[in-house]
């Protein structure tokens, strides 16, 4: 799909097919120089689209996904070496692959490897409508030889350890390692069972399913996310390579972890079903419970168990004595396991109750009990959640017995390396719990709402003085909201039916918007038009008579946005000028026509420019008053780039501003006056 192979600057290298006519064939050739173009032509490879469209590199007719899930179901998608990569003295080297290559590929595969067949959830696993359908499917022939080969020397090395450690005089008692032995036989399977771990994480990097990063030029591991996706080109990492794939590198990430790791108390770890499960006395509960249908735990699971049961089933038999992870009780919504959408949906809410209620009963009321959920990026648009997951979640917290009394976010999820715009998760939110008083009573729709009034604005003031993040503040949003709804045993609509969660998780993000929305009066009129005009064109232009118009509903004419140094205009049209466009040298003292809009272009400027302390510098200099109007500003432009307009690029900048605020304040508030009005550039050096 990528004919890529470095993308580095000075070191580019790329496949380029060649095509004989004659002989019909294809070959590729390894170049180095070359146009533009053709940079551009191998790093689009032969994808046209999504999912699996291509097109032909012999007529360049379109090939369709129907037509390549169709040949991989019937075992006609093959495998060709298209280059070696090797160390040089001077850094990677790329060469064509020849016959010996070739033959090197055709390894026999062994005589025993996993069999297991993959999911049915096409949305964790689509492999199989492709034709791989077995996770030995999922690695190639030499793979296999090599996985199932370490997998058969973790039983030798186990015995070699026993006999050193007898040797070294330890003790041997014989009893197991699952018995809670610490002779020589428990401490030669505890070693085993971290060179088991090695095999695991080894099969993580050796498999067809890890795409040949240009950027990092190596091999990436296939789980970049918790799914098991098709990949149109792969890499297959040396053994021995001292480099990505090599088992030294597997084994020893986890032996590192194991010389920092320096316990100074014991802990327990049980397995059982939250919704039996009987607590210790004052068990303080932190739970972070599966989300809804977000991910395959227990098919995931089945890639890693499928490599350790043959290491370590002779020291753990019970936990490997199945083939593959039991699925059934599993709480998660899986319409493949439970027929329909619906069934698992009522599987997950009425298993979710269940685990809840069990909480409930058996919760201390000295503690609160913490609840983690998270959130996909494709969840969290136009400013609310748009998950089922999450209100069928809250639904069956609240139908348990807590009362929600507050929701925070946190910063959970690594974003690094994954595909930018993916459905990746965005962040945790932790529900803080209590037990509802038996005697909680009801109140009505109107009751309800004219809480939210009363109580919301205040909740919403807290949180921005305290800098929650733009992109945080709908679901911090949730927690008076939803502490107000879960108090009472039901709120009663019109008809005296209850008010589901969804319902009322609307009314908080309406009263939400309404109240940041209402503080645009306290704004400048040439803000105010600014924020009406970028929520229609975002930076880009528009005709000048609309912006005329719009701005005299302002009790402005557009020119006066000129004026004020924010926009531009000519040839009939008017646009906002951009943050690198407005005067580098601009000072609030000496602007004889401030505009809030400007202020909070400034402050991203000079953060991104120079960093805290400039950005501080100029926060000192506009005065408390600009300040706080442009932090309001800052969540305004964040609502309307990320959700009225869709431009995350754009958002960014304003979410990353509130998220240093508070920084911001105290550096500016060590500051004197002369030294905020001081040389930016000097004070930088």
């Amino acid at each position: 799909a990528n004919f890529m192979l470095s993308s580095k600057k000075g070191k580019e290298r790329w496949l380029c097919p060649v095509v004989d006519r004659k002989k019909k064939k294809i070959s590729f050739e390894i170049r180095s120089e070359g146009s533009v173009d053709e940079r551009e032509e191998a790093r689009k490879g032969t994808k046209t689209g999504r999912g699996a469209n291509f097109r032909c590199l012999y007529s360049g007719a379109a090939i369709s996904a129907e037509y390549v899930k169709k040949q991989g179901i019937l075992g006609n998608i093959k495998t060709m070496l298209l280059a070696v990569v090797v160390e040089g003295s001077a850094g990677r080297i790329y060469l064509p692959p020849d016959s010996h290559h070739e033959e090197l590929t055709g390894c026999a595969r062994p005589p025993d490897f996993p069999t297991v067949n993959l999911s049915d959830d096409v949305r964790h696993f689509s492999t199989a409508i492709y034709g791989l359908t077995s996770f030995s499917d999922l690695f190639t022939d030499r793979q296999l030889v090599a996985l199932t080969t370490f997998s058969d020397l973790v039983h030798e090395a186990r015995d070699l350890v026993e006999k050193d450690a007898l040797r070294a005089g330890l003790d041997d008692g014989g009893v197991p390692l699952r018995d809670g032995g610490t002779g020589a036989k428990a401490y030669a399977e505890a070693v085993s069972v971290y060179l088991g771990f090695g095999v695991s994480r080894l099969a993580d990097i050796q498999n067809s399913l890890c795409p040949w990063s240009a950027p990092a030029n190596q091999v990436v591991h296939l789980f970049g996310r918790q799914a098991i996706p098709m990949v149109w080109h792969f890499g297959e990492a040396g053994l021995f390579s001292c480099a990505a794939g090599d088992f030294g590198i597997s084994i020893g990430t986890i032996i590192k972890v194991l010389k920092r790791f320096r316990p100074n108390a014991s802990g327990l770890v049980i397995q059982n079903d939250a919704q039996t499960i009987s607590f210790t006395l004052n068990t303080v509960i932190c739970t972070d419970p599966p989300y809804y249908d977000n991910v395959g735990y227990a098919d995931l699971s089945d890639f890693f168990h499928v490599w350790l049961r043959p290491a370590l089933s002779s020291v753990y038999p019970e936990l490997f004595s199945v083939l593959a992870t039991p699925k059934e009780e599993e709480l998660v919504a899986k319409p493949h396991l439970h027929g329909s959408k619906q069934q698992a949906e009522d599987f997950f809410l009425n298993g979710m109750r269940g685990t809840l209620a069990n909480m409930v009963r058996q919760t201390n009321d000295a503690f609160p009990t913490t609840i983690f959920y998270a959130f996909k990026q494709s969840e969290v648009k136009a400013g609310e959640m748009n998950s089922p997951g999450w209100a069928t979640f809250l639904q069956a917290v609240i139908d348990s017995g807590f009362s929600v009394v507050a929701t925070w976010p946190m910063r959970t999820e690594r974003t690094i390396g994954l595909k930018q715009n993916s459905n990746a998760l965005a962040n945790s939110v932790v529900l803080v719990c209590r037990r509802r008083p038996p005697d909680a009573g009801y109140i009505t729709r109107a009751a309800f709402i004219q809480r939210l009034a009363h109580e919301l604005p205040d909740a919403l003031t807290v949180m921005q003085q305290g800098n929650i993040a733009p992109a945080d503040l709908p679901q911090a949003a949730i927690g008076p909201g939803i502490g107000i709804f879960s108090q009472y045993d039901r709120i009663l609509e019109r008809d005296d039916s209850p008010m589901s969660v969804k319902t009322a998780l609307d009314l908080i993000n309406a009263k939400r918007l309404e109240l940041t929305n209402g503080e645009e009066g306290d704004l400048d009129a040439e803000t105010r038009f600014a924020m009406a005009w970028f929520e229609l064109h975002g930076m880009g232009a528009g005709p000048f008579g609309d912006a005329n118009n719009m701005a005299q509903g302002h009790g402005i004419g557009a020119d006066d946005l000129v004026h004020a140094g924010i926009a531009e205009s000519g040839g009939g049209s008017f646009r906002l000028l951009r943050r690198d466009e407005m005067a580098a040298d601009w000072h609030p003292h000496h602007d004889g026509h401030l505009t809030v809009w400007e202020c909070v272009q400034h402050l991203i400027r000079r953060h991104d420019e120079g960093g805290e302390p400039a950005a501080a510098r100029l926060l000192k200099q506009l005065g408390s008053s600009e300040a706080d109007a442009a932090n309001k500003l800052a969540y305004r432009l964040y609502e309307t780039a990320a959700n009225a307009r869709g431009e995350a690029k754009e958002a960014h900048p304003y979410n990353n501003l509130v998220a240093v605020w508070d920084e911001l304040r105290l550096l500016a508030s060590m500051m004197s006056d002369a030294e905020a009005d001081g040389n930016p550039q000097e004070r930088l050096l």
